[in-house]
């Protein structure tokens, strides 16, 4: 088999996998016109058709089904051997991707950039930073970070960092003309900062603990963000109250800036975590970014003692 009849009928399998050509290219890192190009020339050269393509979907033939139902395991098998000689390399390498949200990559994962570059110099970290929760195995990413509250139960899970703390905060100029809530349910009588989670059309829901569950709370307000910078910097010119983690605003009330409040009702919860799927064979490489990253950022407080947000 030629190298090009065999990037053929891979391309074929991600095709099946996806279900759609624009996941499978991203997947392939090629262009959705080169993959259609690819298939139509698989196509063309075994005489039958594979797929059935509409503007929005794609859907095996029987052909198609048959080919994938006896390509597939064959070429797993194929990938597993090459993993398997890859992993006897005395320096790891390769290509991993790695997918952060904002305030994870900042805290957890670039401060250590140098020094992974030095210690691992034949592996290519492949990071994206994006708020948006996204399934990583489907967006083919080797490695997620993730709050503890969105943890999917079919994947390892591996602390990274403390707890974290949300706080309600306020201007010394909205106090002075609004006061202070009392009670997370005294917050719909004043004006706070919506944040919505990128990616996402719905507003998040403050949360707070009270009489020994965790309460929702739905706010109104003149603003809402999808910038935690921006809603914080908002906050100190007096538009309302926000609601952000603590290690964030604490620097901003240490300066008088803004004023805590609420804070019985906030607790600390599970913080980040470093996630990727269960399986059998791991590369090299994606285990020594687990471990190297697990490494600098082992928790100090007592993940045991963290409440959860329902």
């Amino acid at each position: 088999m030629r190298g090009s009849e065999f990037a053929e009928l891979r391309a074929f399998v991600t095709i099946a996998e996806q279900g759609n050509f624009a996941r499978a290219a991203a997947h392939l890192r090629i262009s959705p016109s080169t993959l259609s190009q690819t298939i139509r020339e698989l196509e063309k050269r075994l005489g039958v058709r594979l797929l059935n393509r509409t503007t929005r979907s794609v859907s095996l033939t029987e052909a198609g089904q048959r080919l994938l139902a006896r390509f597939k395991p064959a070429l797993e098998e194929m990938e597993e051997a090459v993993r398997d000689v890859q992993n006897l390399r005395v320096v790891p390498a390769g290509t991993v991707r790695l997918l952060a949200p904002r305030k994870a990559a900042a805290t957890l994962i670039a401060p250590h950039l140098g020094r992974f570059a030095t210690e691992h110099p034949d592996i290519v970290l492949d990071i994206t930073v994006d708020d948006a929760v996204i399934d990583i195995v489907d967006e083919g990413f080797d490695i997620g970070l993730r709050l503890g509250e969105l943890l999917e139960d079919d994947m390892v899970a591996i602390k990274l960092g403390d707890d974290l703390r949300m706080c309600a905060v306020a201007s010394p100029e909205y106090i002075s003309k609004h006061g202070i809530p009392r009670d997370p349910s005294e917050l719909n009588k004043h004006r706070c900062i919506n944040w919505r989670w990128s990616g996402r059309r719905g507003i998040y829901n403050w949360e707070f603990f009270k009489d020994g569950h965790w309460m929702s709370v739905v706010v109104n307000g003149p603003l809402t963000v999808s910038c935690a910078e921006m809603a914080i910097h908002a906050a100190t010119q007096g538009v309302g109250i926000a609601f952000w983690t603590e290690s964030d605003v604490r620097p901003l009330i240490a300066t008088g800036k803004l004023v805590p409040m609420l804070e019985e009702f906030s607790p600390h919860f599970p913080g980040w975590y470093l996630t990727y799927p269960r399986q059998r064979d791991m590369s090299a490489a994606v285990r020594a970014v687990i471990d190297f990253f697990r490494a600098r950022n082992m928790p100090t407080l007592a993940a045991s003692k963290a409440l959860a947000p329902a």
